[in-house]
């Protein structure tokens, strides 16, 4: 059984801070018990990871991601998908890689902004679960050894890296702006170029959730020198919701309003018949009327503009001349 853990004694918390203090912890501190106890020097904000904090702000952003990005694999799959975010988390590329099969979709990306790159893992079953949806088979997952996509795959993961791409720039939006372009794609880990083995990278993953069938994960991956010149606003935890209320979602909106058909019409003239006359009306009777220069324009039967007649090559028409309140 673990033994239980204790305090620091004040003479042990007093020779720890003056080893801080002076960036090099005494041989001499030791535990009580007289066991020997193997430690290096190191300063505290000397290492990459300590640039980014916790993350705060990448975490928020991969939950916009996770929301947003259904509208991808929605018109794919038919159903609407349940996509959480995981921790991102820091490892080497190939501590990362070694955890992958040999059979995966690598999308190398680019960030000009951030002068860096990205990285799409899709695992080859998650591929073909969306293709197989997309052309009216069934919702499941086979589990077939394979060593490469069939050409309609290869369109698929097209289609998914372009979705993804285009959330991600929304969703960093807020932070800041970026543009992702497509670079290469790869189907072995081992000969992905992305960045050196022992590089590190911060691996944001995303796990999908269907109705009876097992769960499946991708993977965005980012250097972690590429994250570096935004690495204070990755620290951030103010974080304004632009995503929310984009300016997409309103253009939406706009121009569903704008289609909205409106029924408009001209009256040209009101003449005043008496009864007797209208009792006489049979087909093929003529009526005169006077219709002034001036005229009322109606929309869905609201008046809204005085008009005159007039004619453009043939047709009849009115010009509106004046807006009534």
């Amino acid at each position: 059984m673990a033994e239980p853990s204790r305090k620091l004694s004040t003479e042990e918390v007093n020779a720890l801070m003056e080893g801080l203090k002076s960036g090099d912890l005494s041989a001499s501190t030791s535990v009580k018990d007289g066991s020997a106890v193997e430690y290096k020097t190191f300063n505290f904000g000397s290492d990459d990871l300590s640039l980014l904090g916790d993350y705060y702000a990448l975490r928020i952003i991969n939950e916009r991601f996770a929301r947003t990005v259904r509208s991808v694999f929605l018109p794919l799959l038919r159903v609407q998908p349940r996509i959480s975010s995981f921790p991102p988390e820091v490892k080497s590329f190939e501590e990362y890689s070694s955890g992958l099969d040999a059979f995966m979709s690598m999308t190398n990306s680019r960030i000009e902004e951030l002068r860096g790159s990205m990285l799409t893992v899709l695992p080859p079953n998650f591929v073909n679960l969306c293709t197989s949806s997309r052309y009216g088979g069934r919702i499941e997952v086979t589990n077939n050894s394979r060593t490469e996509f069939t050409s309609t795959e290869e369109k698929i993961i097209e289609v998914i890296n372009s979705g993804i791409s285009e959330i991600l720039e929304q969703c960093w939006k807020d932070l800041t702006p970026i543009s992702i372009k497509f670079h290469s794609r790869e189907q072995n880990p081992q000969f992905a170029a992305f960045v050196e083995s022992s590089d590190l990278i911060i691996v944001c993953s995303f796990v999908m959730q269907l109705p009876d069938v097992d769960s499946m994960s991708f993977d965005i991956v980012y250097p972690l020198q590429t994250l570096k010149p935004v690495s204070s606003l990755l620290r951030s935890r103010v974080q304004s919701d632009v995503v929310e209320s984009s300016m997409s979602w309103r253009d939406k909106l706009e121009k569903a309003v704008l289609e909205i058909p409106l029924k408009v019409n001209s009256n040209l003239s009101e003449p005043v018949v008496p009864m007797s006359r209208l009792l006489k009306l049979r087909t093929g009777d003529t009526m005169n009327i006077n219709v002034d220069e001036k005229c009322d324009f109606y929309v869905t039967n609201q008046k809204y503009f005085e008009a005159e007649m007039g004619e453009i090559k043939g047709n009849a028409c009115v010009r509106l001349t004046k807006r009534l309140n």
